[in-house]
């Protein structure tokens, strides 16, 4: 396929922007980049997508997300509101976890698909929790994935919160699915990480128990100081806290990440930048939950790789740019905290560097030639001129994600002139909707009349 008329935001280092060029693509990968006259005059019997001047750039990545929680929109909260994370996970996120089946599950990741396609959002790292569906579960997930045709790492939450048997059934799940995907990628889009739920709900044998079932060098996808709880019930548990606890089960590395990473010490803070391992922030859902402000700025100051990701909310990925971008400002009273080009490092290179872990035959989040060919066209037309150097302006004051007309993976087009390709939104929906009230009936049923945790 050869893409004309472009204007290029390579994200490469240095950025480039590029007007008037064109892209070649084969094999799902970048094949030569030039002017697209040029490029239109050496391959005349190429299938054509007429970019019209519009802006390419490569797809957008989310570190951290949830797709099974898809059916929570709208869903009431009986009783009283809760109040912190500790309430909430007893009141909404537990019992919504048990409340999960297969069709719960497949719906929720078809949602996901949409979302994520229109969103132009191209790999996702998902951490999935269904304890009354465990087996094969991961499968069930990667062939809507395959289906849609997207990028997704995924992982199954093991926890101690449901028992012995559930936990040692995600272990088991999540040691599978591993080994499934040991010679690389399914289909080369979906690989696996091994999940664990965080700290606070696991005991150091259950912990021990999923280092020993995977090959050192397996990615561990671990939500880690969402809340002070989560430190209080480590320290209870192990007289250590959540960071060290995972480092001394040699669970820290370039390929595991970090969910959230707000309450950690400056020891724990140096143990993620010196052994390489990714942490994730969510903007938007620590403001909602009340979890507290990620110190971003301190950590990559430290080295730390921070991504960006959205921990279940929609894959908006600029919008979540937004908010770390302000949250910073207000957080410290500053208006110089978190400048675009840290906001840039955070939002698109780190997470392509995560990302391209996963996928290696070819680099992920840059337009070079020999990268993958996960790409959005954006209908921008900005009032001011965008350059290399000031569209981290612009992505935060001006652009967003109704502007994305096509996505792209591995050079598949899965929306066109922002119609879906390989999903029908519209039939998803309906299903969603049709299981929806039944789903939330099992839900209230499981709620606890008063809070577990404190």
């Amino acid at each position: 396929m050869l893409i004309t008329d472009a204007t290029i935001v390579t994200f490469g280092r240095p950025n480039e922007i590029l007007d008037g060029h064109g892209l070649l693509v084969e094999d799902g990968r970048i094949a030569a980049i030039g002017p697209s006259a040029e490029l239109e005059s050496r391959h005349r019997d190429a299938p054509r997508l007429d970019a019209g001047g519009q802006y390419v750039m490569p797809g957008n990545i989310c570190a951290h997300g949830h797709f099974y929680s898809a059916f929570a929109v709208g869903m009431s909260v009986p009783h009283d509101p809760p109040i912190t994370l500790p309430t909430i996970l007893d009141r909404l996120w537990w019992p919504y976890d048990r409340a999960l089946g297969e069709q719960e599950v497949r719906l929720a990741v078809e949602v996901g698909m949409v979302d994520a396609i229109k969103n132009g959002t191209t790999t996702y790292f998902d951490h999935h929790s269904s304890p009354n569906c465990i087996d094969g579960v991961l499968d069930l997930i990667a062939s809507v994935v395959g289906e849609a045709g997207l990028r997704a790492v995924l992982c199954f939450e093991v926890t101690d919160r449901d028992g012995p048997e559930r936990a040692t059934a995600g272990i088991a799940e999540n040691a599978r699915f591993v080994r499934r995907c040991a010679r690389g990628p399914i289909g080369g889009r979906v690989a696996a990480s091994f999940g664990i739920h965080a700290p606070m709900t696991v005991s150091d044998d259950t912990l021990a128990r999923c280092r020993e079932s995977v090959p050192s060098g397996t990615g561990f996808h671990v939500h880690a100081g969402e809340h002070e709880y989560d430190q209080h019930r480590s320290l209870a548990m192990s007289g250590t806290r959540s960071v060290d606890r995972l480092h001394r089960h040699d669970m820290l590395g370039e390929r595991s990440i970090m969910a959230h990473a707000i309450h950690l010490d400056a020891r724990e803070v140096m143990l993620l930048a010196g052994t390489g391992t990714a942490a994730s922030h969510q903007p938007r859902n620590n403001m909602n939950v009340g979890d507290g402000i990620a110190a971003v700025e301190s950590q990559m100051r430290a080295g730390v790789r921070v991504c960006l990701g959205t921990d279940g909310l929609a894959p908006t990925m600029w919008r979540e740019a937004e908010a770390a971008y302000f949250l910073q400002k207000i957080a410290h009273r500053d208006g110089r905290r978190l400048p675009p080009d840290q906001l840039l490092e955070m939002a698109v290179y780190n997470n392509a560097a995560l990302a391209s872990l996963y996928f290696g035959d070819a680099p992920l989040g840059t337009v070079a030639e020999g990268s993958a060919a996960d790409l959005i066209l954006v209908d921008y037309h900005p009032a001011t001129p965008m350059t290399a150097d000031n569209i981290g302006g612009h992505l935060v004051f001006a652009m967003n994600e109704s502007m994305i007309t096509n996505t792209i993976v591995a050079g598949e087009v899965l929306m066109r002139d922002r119609e879906l390709l390989t999903v029908d939104e519209q039939e998803i929906k309906a299903r969603c909707r049709e299981a929806a009230p039944a789903f939330w009936q099992r839900y209230e049923a499981g709620v606890p009349d008063t809070p577990i945790l404190g």
